[in-house]
């Protein structure tokens, strides 16, 4: 196992340096790292730059129109992207379901979904979960009849990430109800604007809107849009989960944030306590282990061999990590993590303190928002159970 990059593979790092250096708009990279709100422009606005290149299905294979990168130059990139402020690539259509699309689904499929989640044009979202089925998510109830050449959804889906923006929707339905409960759902891709579809988004304690309840009374979805085969559709989704998870612990994101804690630390002066400052270190240690793991799995895949399944390990380290540097940020900036006002801060009246770092920055919704990381795409709880079984034995 060799984990030193080669010199082939440190030129494209700084190939890929040098590209996001000049094309990542600089307002957009203020507001990564400092925290600050993301508008639905920004992401998109960023998402088109990547799809204009051909690099926002960065882990896309040639065949579909991707830069076909190997394991190794695909961290690359997500690294680069990560440390220079770029905002993290909303995932469900080019990280999740076009993987899924390009798998399962059929060739109208492919030609008809995937130029518009490579381009950035079109803004997906991801229809799992629901009020009682969300780590059990075999006990999904939302339910699609088939009549004729259409299936007639009714149902509900929450804690939909984003999906006041959603244009399609890729869903998890009920067809059956004989045998196990697995054995009964299938893969759906629904437009968002049909009739019947009523989003309701949920606001959250930092006045956010991030999730949303999506309502499915009586929408006539296409028998075409089923992905795969009728009653299949839990295949898929373990397929698409194994991505989410690996998404999830975004140790790229980990270095710049604690790179940014660093900043917090020295600029509120308690960097000198030495106790405080024994916990960055743990915590830093904790991020490069976390490395080590994501390139452990990378030289494996580089090598041709096949490593063990540990997604659900990457999902459980990376999510705590989030929560640990949120929660140090929060008690670093003491009193001051706390003011979250909008209108002020897009006015830019939070201060500066030295090193370009923003007082009054939402340090405290932002350990909240955190607090979701150990639950969703598998709690961990549950996450630590498929890893006694499937690694362990």
């Amino acid at each position: 196992m060799d984990l030193a990059f080669t010199p082939e593979e440190q030129a494209f790092r700084e190939e890929i340096r040098g590209w996001v250096r000049d094309n990542l708009p600089a307002d957009i990279a203020h507001k990564v790292h400092n925290a600050l709100r993301l508008s639905r422009d920004d992401m998109q606005r960023w998402a088109r730059i990547l799809g204009k290149k051909g690099w926002l299905g960065w882990n896309w294979p040639l065949q579909f129109g991707g830069p076909g990168w190997n394991a190794v130059q695909r961290h690359l990139f997500e690294e680069e992207c990560a440390l220079a402020g770029a905002p993290r690539v909303v995932p469900f259509g080019p990280v999740m379901v076009a993987p899924v699309i390009m798998a399962f689904g059929n060739k109208e499929q492919q030609e008809r979904h995937l130029p518009g989640i490579a381009s950035g044009e079109v803004w997906w979202s991801q229809g799992y979960s629901e009020p009682g089925s969300g780590s059990d998510l075999a006990s999904l109830k939302c339910r699609a009849e088939r009549q004729g050449d259409k299936y007639i959804v009714n149902g509900q889906k929450t804690w939909t990430t984003l999906g006041q923006y959603g244009e399609w929707i890729f869903c998890l339905v009920r067809t059956s109800t004989e045998g196990k409960p697995q054995t009964g759902i299938s893969f759906l891709l629904i437009d968002m604007k049909s009739p019947g579809v009523t989003v309701r988004p949920i606001k959250l304690l930092d006045g956010e809107c991030e999730v949303n309840e999506v309502w499915f009374d009586n929408v006539e979805v296409p028998a075409e849009n089923l992905v795969g085969e009728e009653n299949q559709g839990w295949t898929y989704a373990k397929y698409l989960l194994g991505h989410e998870r690996t998404n999830i612990a975004d140790v790229n994101r980990a270095k710049r944030e604690l790179e940014r804690l660093k900043r917090i630390a020295k600029a509120e002066g308690v960097w000198e306590d030495s106790r405080f400052r024994d916990q960055i270190a743990l915590l830093e240690v904790d991020v490069v282990a976390l490395e080590m793991m994501v390139l452990r799995v990378l030289s494996a895949e580089k090598a041709g061999k096949s490593s063990l399944d540990i997604a659900g390990l990457l999902k459980i380290r990376g999510s705590e990590i989030q929560q640990r540097y949120t929660e140090l940020m929060m008690l670093a900036a003491g009193p001051y993590s706390l003011p979250f006002i909008f209108e002020a801060m897009e006015a830019g009246w939070q201060g500066d303190f030295p090193g370009g770092t923003l007082a009054n920055a939402p340090l405290a919704s932002t350990y909240f928002n955190m607090r979701k990381t150990t639950i969703y795409g598998g709690s961990n709880e549950v996450q630590r159970n498929i890893v006694a079984q499937t690694v362990l034995g």
